[in-house]
């Protein structure tokens, strides 16, 4: 059977949070509020395994960010005096946190959500990390004033809390690196040695997740923008391939990426996107079928996962769930 799994976020509960936003205010506080994002946690772990998935994840529904979620708990960035920045090579107007000392974790950031999704499944256990490279692009520097050495320090905070994530019983850390795919060039200057660094030591399977952002709308005029064909990854795969790295996770379903570029990650595990993330069309299961049987003309069937193309926690809470049975029928019927 081929594996499948989600690359990691899940909408988050009315009840919880501000729904169909990436940065939603939460809807509780206090002790009423670490109930409810265990109490949603708990939810979309079940949901996961009715779905039929092998890999299953907290999706981050402890977190208001995939970033901020990690940055809360760090000395040295100041959340409130934000400032308004241009991330992804300006692809998004963002108010972001800025960096004024040297990062150091305060604590833990993830042990609760970790101990509590090992302690809830049997299935295997993937926790996500913003990657070095996607933390600097998304906070204003006035410290460092050198990317790449914010970065290091980054990799180096991450790599403490994921050590501690695979003591809590994680079996899969995987670094989200959407910024991967906007600065090519840096993420083979010191992109890749950022992931080595914050990867050094671990007992567990690695992964970085590698694709074209979320399903909102500043992601889908910027992929207007890209021509007939997407080839980012033609440039950045050959790098992972050789990296230390264990699984690589990338978008395929409904994107111009040509399905051959699949073919430069000989020897590593490949999460593909089945599940396009940027519509609300649910898949069904034959098309599930038939983007695996392509991505199997390139990739070894044991070294195939099923996944989602991006994180689905911008969508609406009924169409994630669509979404999910989707996978797990699709996968089912690939056999």
């Amino acid at each position: 059977m081929i594996r499948c799994s989600i690359t990691g976020s899940l909408p988050k509960p009315a009840w919880l949070a501000e729904p169909g936003k990436l940065w939603p205010e939460w809807r509780a506080e206090a002790a009423s509020l670490v109930d409810a994002k265990r109490d949603a946690t708990l939810l979309w772990l079940k949901l996961q395994e009715d779905a039929g998935l092998d890999i299953v994840t907290d999706g981050e529904q402890s977190r208001q960010h995939f970033v901020h979620g990690f940055l809360a708990q760090v000395e040295g960035i100041d959340f409130v005096n934000k400032v308004r920045m241009g991330i992804r090579n300006n692809r998004y107007d963002a108010m972001v946190p800025q960096v004024y000392a040297p990062p150091r974790l305060v604590g833990r950031v993830h042990a609760a959500e970790a101990q509590l999704c090992r302690a809830h499944t049997r299935k295997t256990l993937k926790f996500t990390l913003p990657g070095p490279m996607t933390l600097v692009d998304t906070v204003a520097d006035r410290y460092f004033g050198d990317r790449v050495a914010l970065a290091m320090a980054f990799a180096d905070l991450l790599n403490v809390e994921a050590r501690a994530l695979v003591a809590d019983g994680v079996d899969v850390i995987q670094f989200d690196e959407p910024a991967f795919n906007v600065y090519l060039d840096e993420a083979a200057d010191w992109g890749v040695a950022a992931l080595h660094r914050a990867q050094e030591g671990l007992a567990c399977t690695t992964c970085v997740h590698i694709c074209y952002g979320y399903g909102i709308q500043a992601n889908n005029d910027w992929k207007k923008t890209l021509g007939d064909e997407w080839r980012q990854y033609e440039k950045l795969f050959p790098m992972l391939a050789k990296s230390r790295l264990d699984q690589i996770s990338l978008e395929c379903a409904g994107s111009r990426v040509p399905a051959s570029l699949l073919g430069l990650l000989a020897g590593k595990d490949v999460l593909v996107g089945v599940i396009d993330v940027a519509n609300e069309r649910v898949e069904t299961p034959e098309e599930i079928v038939a983007t695996l049987a392509l991505a199997q003309e390139f990739v070894a069937r044991d070294k195939l996962i099923a996944c989602t193309n991006c994180g689905m926690a911008p969508m609406s809470d009924a169409l994630a769930r669509a979404k999910l049975e989707a996978l797990g029928r699709g996968v089912a019927l690939a056999g």
